[in-house]
């Protein structure tokens, strides 16, 4: 537990931290309205309004709407404008890392969008009442059979909440790693159109294999970063990294 004077330094830290981002923000917000159009994009006052919205397809894993929204502009006007949105679920996307034999689990399945039996990891969609982790587990059993054992037979390490493609789809990928420390095997259970095959795998065959899908790759690459900076202090001690 630290002690008062150590959790007021990093309130402190982390105070100054959100101010200097927020003065970031303003900076980069001026720089970007220099080149406007006449829409008023960093107003905190005035959003953009959505003026009518239709469902026109309904499908199994998602549904696209047709919307008609009216973006703040100069003078008090508006610009109408004509989007289309993919609605979908949130959903989980994991690197999954046995801690003892640093291997780490890589998957191939077909992918309608790029036409290809593609590697990746295990992903899923969010059910209803579940949270990020819940989902985590249920899809890792789910796709792959494994399961962690105890409480702390797993370590998340969150890398963040992302939109796939934020132009199109409101779906938001969270991604992570999971480090396991004790796990075991029990079946899987696929859906009837699910086909997937997973294996264990070594870093460097991770690193080697053409990984295309972007959520994949942003796991992988966080993971990348850890595995730097703990190969940098395990060779120079204790080492301070900025960013």
């Amino acid at each position: 537990m630290p002690d008062r004077s150590t959790a007021d330094t990093v309130g402190t830290a982390e105070t100054a931290g959100t101010a200097a981002a927020s003065d970031i923000t303003r900076q980069v917000d001026a720089l970007l309205d220099r080149s406007t159009d006449g829409i008023v994009m960093d107003s905190r006052d005035r959003r953009a309004v959505v003026l009518s919205r239709q469902t026109v397809y309904q499908g199994a894993v998602f549904d696209v709407e047709d919307m008609r929204i009216a973006l703040p502009a100069g003078g008090g006007d508006c610009v109408t404008v004509r989007r289309q949105v993919c609605r979908h679920a949130p959903c989980v996307v994991m690197l999954v890392h046995d801690e003892a034999r640093d291997l780490y689990l890589l998957e191939r399945e077909y992918r309608v969008g790029s036409d290809l039996f593609a590697y990746g990891l295990p992903a899923g969609l969010m059910d209803d009442g579940e949270d990020v982790e819940q989902a985590a587990l249920r899809e890792l059993a789910e796709e792959t059979g494994v399961v962690p054992v105890g409480e702390d037979g797993v370590i998340f390490d969150h890398v963040g909440a992302f939109y796939s493609s934020e132009g199109m789809s409101d779906e938001l990928a969270n991604i992570m790693v999971m480090h396991l420390r004790r796990w075991e095997s029990r079946p899987r259970r696929f859906d009837p159109d699910e086909h997937v095959e997973s294996a264990w795998v070594t870093w460097r065959q991770l690193a080697g294999v053409p990984v295309t899908a972007s959520n994949s790759v942003i796991a992988i690459q966080h993971e990348t970063i850890q595995r730097i900076m703990k190969k940098t202090t395990s060779i120079h001690g204790k080492t301070n990294i900025v960013c």
